[in-house]
């Protein structure tokens, strides 16, 4: 008798185990956290601290997003800062519905394609003064204060001018990015500020930016005309004047950020919100639309069958994005047709269910570096919010009397003839930094995003797959392992001529990995990568939050 219970037990488990294995519960790293007024997740503990704090003081959740934002850009240096670009998605409470901002620069109005292909470059560097483009983030944060901040912008940098002057401990993560930034030592600058004692500090170890405070400091008094017609503009362009550089004064003073119309597609229900190109945002509703077709949650997570599915999905995708994702006021998009799900049935019938392809042509329809965080607030505006410098450190370029790295965003132009994405003066390159939300039924429902690159639109659609057709929760969602493809190419040219590599975390069955090889996949088994998520979720019939921050980073979600 006492045999069979057992034997009942231990099936019993299996069962209960195979069910966790089929929803992902078990990749869990930790519990979702739950507040009922505030909620705050970032991917560095002091700026999640530092949003938390705003809030407490009266600022909403934008004053809050700012204070974390600019936090972030002193602790983790080489992935954000006022050195780069910004966008943000906000669910406005009082107006009940939602805004975008593009904050993202142009390129420098005197340097020529001409004149790169005359020193024989094929494309544009990726270091040095030639990828440098206008940096967006500091008139972002004040177009975003400008239309729904509350508290003064003394009181929302001023964490960020305490960390930058009295230092702060380096964490873990942004330790062992920081030594990669090692190689950047000869570019002017760097080593001055980045580099104390001619190493990059260890984990644990305090490190100060004075001369960022100085600059901080000076925004926070005079306001984004500092920045952009003031002493921080001149300084940048004798900088970069010296150093073989061409962002002018000129340029920098010519800046404005756009609010931009969110475009979305319906997936099973939910409305899934992003912001229109220059961004990648749309490679996700795109993937949904062709994705809603299939019964996703019936093959199961982790399965070959929806793993093939992504990946072809995927791919099909991305030969669009290289061929129509660019700056808008430079081409005419066909934004509704690639949105539309008749494009979505046309282009989702090219998807053997059996065979990986080699390539997929373009549509003719009618690693890098950023931050993510995400605040909600007691009123119930939401903040959904990344901002980078594109590859570590950016351009590598720190002037040092200001003491923050240039972004080198201009990398991702190309010189391809005809191509929307062609490399001219005052424009806006390609951007792979996205924010993310989700309505239902007209309320607000998630506030997410996924750094990282190109796999940011895959780690979007994995999210919301994980959360919408395999019924994880919000942390679950983050911490199940996830794929990504790529190959060799540029996002601005063709992406596949060679089927490309799939790239897996450890956490997927043995017989799914043999299952995508058999089907003509080129998987490679590797850490890192996989980008670095947030995400608030909103309750609204409780009234609480839910908040989520995974462990890939040295993230930390928290509220009250």
């Amino acid at each position: 008798m006492k045999l069979l219970i057992c034997a009942i037990a231990l099936v019993s488990a299996a069962l209960c185990l195979g069910q966790d294995r089929v929803s992902g519960r078990h990749f869990a790293t930790r519990s979702e956290v739950i507040a009922r007024r505030a909620m705050a997740c970032t991917s560095q503990p002091l700026a999640t601290q530092a949003a938390l704090d705003i809030l407490r003081q009266g600022g909403n959740a934008i004053d809050a997003a700012i204070a974390a934002n600019a936090v972030n850009a002193v602790v983790e240096p080489m992935s954000c800062g006022i050195g780069g670009d910004l966008f943000a998605v906000i669910w406005s409470a009082e107006e009940g519905g939602l805004f975008g901002l593009n904050a993202s620069g142009r390129s420098p109005r005197s340097l020529t394609l001409q004149y790169m292909l005359d020193m024989g470059l094929k494309k544009v560097p990726l270091r040095g003064p030639l990828p440098v483009s206008v940096p967006g983030c500091v008139d972002g944060w004040f177009e975003l204060h400008r239309r729904f901040g509350s508290l003064p912008m003394r009181t929302v940098l001023a964490p960020a001018i305490h960390y930058a002057r009295e230092g702060f401990p380096v964490s873990e993560v942004i330790a062992r990015a920081w030594k990669e930034g090692e190689e950047l030592r000869e570019q002017p600058g760097f080593s001055h500020t980045y580099l104390p004692g001619g190493r990059a500090p260890l984990k644990g170890e305090l490190f100060t930016n004075s001369a960022l405070a100085g600059t901080l400091s000076l925004i926070a008094e005079k306001g984004r005309d500092a920045f952009y017609t003031g002493a921080i503009a001149d300084e940048i362009a004798r900088f970069m004047a010296e150093n073989g550089g061409f962002l002018s004064v000129e340029d920098l003073a010519m800046h404005r950020s756009e609010w931009v119309n969110p475009v979305s597609v319906n997936y099973r229900g939910y409305d899934v919100w992003e912001l229109p190109p220059n961004g990648q945002g749309i490679a996700a509703l795109q993937m949904l639309a062709m994705l809603e077709r299939h019964d996703i949650a019936a093959m199961g997570f982790g399965s070959a069958r929806y793993l093939h599915l992504l990946i072809e999905t995927k791919k099909i995708v991305y030969e669009d994005r290289a061929r129509f994702y660019a700056d808008p006021a430079f081409n005419e998009i066909p934004l509704q047709a690639l949105l539309s799900k008749t494009y979505a049935a046309e282009r989702g019938a090219l998807l053997d269910p059996r065979k990986a392809a080699l390539r997929y042509d373009p549509g003719s329809p009618d690693r890098g570096d950023t931050i993510y965080l995400t605040v909600a607030d007691e009123q119930g505006n939401m903040v959904s919010l990344i901002q980078s410098l594109y590859w570590g450190f950016g351009s590598g370029l720190v002037p040092e009397k200001l003491g923050f790295p240039l972004q080198n965003r201009g990398e991702l132009f190309t010189f391809e003839d005809g191509h929307f994405n062609r490399y001219e003066p005052g424009k806006r390159p390609f951007h792979t930094i996205i924010p993310a939300f989700v309505t239902r039924d007209g309320r607000p429902f998630l506030s997410f995003g996924v750094m990282g690159g190109s796999m940011q639109p895959q780690g979007h659609v994995q999210i919301l797959v994980n959360i919408i057709d395999f019924g994880m929760n919000l942390q679950e969602a983050g911490d199940a392992p996830r794929i990504r493809h790529g190959g060799s190419s540029q996002p601005t040219g063709s992406v596949m001529n060679d089927g490309g590599y799939v790239y897996f975390e450890s956490g997927f069955p043995p017989e799914t990995v043999r299952e995508l090889t058999e089907m003509g996949h080129l998987l490679r088994k590797t850490v890192g990568g996989f980008g670095g998520y947030q995400a608030i979720m909103r309750d609204s019939e409780q009234g609480v939050y839910y908040g989520a921050s995974e462990s890939r980073k040295d993230g930390h979600a928290a509220g009250f």
